[in-house]
């Protein structure tokens, strides 16, 4: 598959209309940072939206099985695509937004909160 086809893919795979955020703006590219892996996104466009964008389906892994989970309800009620944003465990990558310079992680478990030194 040529970058050309692999970009029509991407753009198909980006939820562009959703029930609690409404349409998206593909007016201003924002960039995140997915596992380590630079990412664009649109501004107004949720995480999981972006996820999906990119390429990525696994969000977090359950604890006491690791078994892979992502998008499902995508309207913040399930927590399949609870993800770790910017250290902070347990986002629900469906109805947060994306920002610009976002770290975004997959989650492993429960996740784990960072602490400040001195605690």
């Amino acid at each position: 598959m040529n970058k050309t086809n692999l970009e029509r893919l991407i753009l198909l795979s980006r939820i562009d209309s959703h029930p609690i955020l409404g349409e998206l703006d593909i007016n201003k590219e924002v960039t995140l940072m997915i596992d380590g892996e630079v990412c664009k996104a649109y501004e107004g466009d949720m995480i999981a939206s972006a996820m999906y964008a990119n390429g990525k389906r696994v969000f977090r892994y359950t604890k006491k099985f690791h078994k892979p989970r992502g998008l499902f309800c995508a309207i913040g009620k399930c927590t399949d695509c609870i993800m770790t944003v910017n250290g902070v465990p347990n986002i629900r990558t469906c109805i947060t937004p994306v920002e610009d310079g976002m770290i975004i992680e997959t989650q492993e478990g429960l996740g784990q909160w960072e602490r400040s030194e001195g605690l």
